[in-house]
């Protein structure tokens, strides 16, 4: 069904090249890492192997975001929330599997619980234990705030800054929240020293090119899912509200309702972006909830270009390489230098990295008019 969207509502070749480029990516890279020798030049060092999962669950987390803020006008400075909450799914899944192997040998509490003194697990816990339901948990978590919060936020036609005021609140909220070692959460540590998923040594090398793999294949559905939506009739209206909701309203649509369902579905691709992330990084804490890092998420977006699904993941995997190479030089600037970039995009590319590529395309292919000569009339 998905597929038959994303071809019957129009065919991108973007979009297509960038799929393709990424199932692609999703094989080479670990047989250069699982078949070339350590000494080999084609050999992708397990550090990279990591550090590029983690940046393909970045581009999936603003692809999440580009659906809501370049389809549907909602500027969301929230959407860590949303990843952070797929990512304590996980991180609570990869915690029950460690088992008798923890610090204390407690094979039913986690090692922070036992520190602080739990003398049982809490009811949210239950049922963790289970890969299915933790992966349930990933998407109905992250989908059930969006939809409460979206509900309440959308029908009380709070818009623009203010609404984007209250999203960065929501994860600031969540933070502080998590940060306390009564919530069952792990407190300021988080969750970490994970050990298995699905009965495999989660630092195994075989694991962390599924991982990797896994990551691809799931940004891939998300560019499809996204694609299918936009190309839709449901995806007409979205840019209706985008471009003018109050006509979209006289008309006899309901914004409230289609912007609740992309805010929900944006919030559930967010969750299982963050699923993704955590087995790959090892942790997950209450600092992934920083406002910052959602809004750093928006930079991503409009770097790429919002509006264009391509656009997003093409800024997230610039923006983070750059801040990696960045962060190994000069450190301290890093912030400087992402704002400097928002900046620069904000006043002289606000249509991101595509839109300027698009620019160039449809100046480079324009021919000049043709030169029509008539001819002489004859004179007498």
């Amino acid at each position: 069904m998905i597929l038959t969207r994303f071809f019957m509502g129009g065919f991108d070749r973007r979009i297509t090249i960038l799929i393709v480029l990424l199932l692609l990516l999703a094989l080479l890279v670990p047989m250069l890492h699982l078949l070339m020798p350590p000494t080999s030049f084609f050999h992708v060092p397990t550090f990279m192997v990591a550090l590029l999962g983690k940046y393909l669950t970045y581009a999936l987390l603003a692809l999440s975001l580009d659906l809501v803020w370049g389809y549907c006008g909602i500027l969301s400075l929230g959407h860590g929330a949303f990843f952070a909450l797929g990512g304590y799914a996980m991180g609570m899944y990869l915690m029950r599997q460690i088992g008798s192997r923890g610090s204390y040998g407690n094979a039913e509490l986690p090692d922070f619980m036992v520190f602080l003194n739990w003398k049982e697990l809490p009811w949210f816990w239950y049922g963790f234990d289970s890969f299915a339901f933790a992966m349930l948990m990933v998407m109905l978590v992250p989908g059930l705030l969006a939809f409460v919060f979206g509900w309440f936020a959308f029908r009380s036609r709070v818009t623009g800054v203010y609404l984007s005021i209250i999203t960065q609140a929501m994860t600031y909220a969540l933070m502080l929240a998590f940060f306390r070692n009564n919530m069952g959460f792990g407190g300021n540590n988080g969750l970490t020293d994970f050990k298995d998923i699905l009965g495999f040594n989660v630092q195994a090398p075989e694991t962390r090119m599924a991982l990797f793999a896994a990551s691809a294949v799931a940004l891939c559905l998300g560019i499809l899912v996204t694609s299918a939506l936009v190309n839709s009739k449901y995806g007409k209206l979205m840019i209706g509200v985008r471009d003018s909701e109050s006509r979209l309203r006289f008309l006899g649509y309901r914004p409230e309702s289609i912007k609740l369902v992309a805010f929900t579905v944006s919030a559930v691709m967010a969750g299982v972006a963050g699923a993704l992330y955590v087995p790959q990084v090892g942790i997950i804490n209450p600092g992934e909830f920083e406002p910052g890092n959602s809004i750093e998420v928006v930079i991503w977006t409009a770097v790429g270009g919002r509006g264009t699904i391509v656009g997003p993941v093409i800024g997230a995997l610039l923006v983070n390489a750059g801040k990696s190479w960045f962060t190994g030089v000069l450190p301290e600037f890093w912030l400087f230098a992402l704002g400097g970039l928002f900046v620069f995009v904000t006043l002289f590319m606000p249509k991101g990295v595509v839109g300027v590529w698009a620019s160039f395309k449809t100046r480079w292919r324009a021919k000049p008019p043709a030169e029509i000569s008539q001819p002489a009339e004859a004179q007498t």
